[in-house]
């Protein structure tokens, strides 16, 4: 009875992460649906332990994280990406499986997060993946950024503040918001500029979602 339960659990979410896909516009391959799979079992199994994220319920996890975390992808230009403030993997680790051959680095300052995202770097054998563990304004990277993402940063002065150092000359920010802050909006620094506030949608997540896109001016 078990392995028919988590058979079935593993069957519904496979089937919300394609419709999903299909309605984000993102081709996704039998190999990456498996991985994105493998990798919501893996924090489903972690978090009972080390508590990574506050959301318990796997079908919930997959909208709420898998699903959000892919709603950027269209957003992504460039090579080279460090996903600020990762916790878990999010959403670093989902852009990662749907885009292999572009770098993604996790930056956290919680070490056990870090082992996780260690582990599922192994489990899953994602070869383009590089874990950090450091205050991001602590770290300085050998090589800049094309762009920074951020999903629970807690305001954009305070990234643009911690985060400038890890941009090149032409790079940009990517910051996952709720709603629009006008005051939030207004405090951005004046040589920066938000070029960009798409609203996004989120298959079978309610309420608003937008991304704001951040460069220097």
């Amino acid at each position: 009875m078990p392995d028919t339960l988590s058979n079935d659990k593993r069957t519904k979410k496979k089937q919300l992460l394609l419709d999903g896909c299909d309605l984000l516009n993102i081709k996704i391959s039998a190999t990456q649906i498996n991985q994105l799979l493998d990798y919501s079992t893996l924090l489903e199994r972690w978090n009972r332990a080390y508590n990574l994220t506050a959301i318990r319920d796997p079908i919930d996890a997959i909208r709420l994280h898998l699903l959000d975390s892919l709603a950027i992808n269209k957003f992504l230009e460039g090579e080279n990406f460090i996903d600020v403030g990762t916790g878990a993997g999010l959403p670093g680790i989902p852009l990662a499986i749907i885009n292999p051959h572009r770098k993604f680095s996790l930056l956290d300052s919680n070490g056990k997060k870090i082992r996780f995202l260690f582990q599922v770097k192994l489990d899953l054998g994602l070869s383009n993946i590089n874990e950090i563990n450091q205050r991001v304004e602590r770290f300085f990277p050998e090589e800049t950024y094309d762009c920074v993402i951020t999903r629970a940063f807690s305001s954009l002065s305070d990234m643009l503040k911690n985060c400038h150092h890890l941009l090149g000359s032409e790079g940009y920010f990517l910051a996952m918001k709720g709603r629009i802050d006008q005051t939030e909006l207004s405090e951005v620094m004046k040589n920066y500029k938000v070029v960009d506030t798409s609203s996004v949608n989120v298959p079978g997540v309610d309420g608003s979602r937008h991304i704001l896109k951040i460069i220097n001016s």
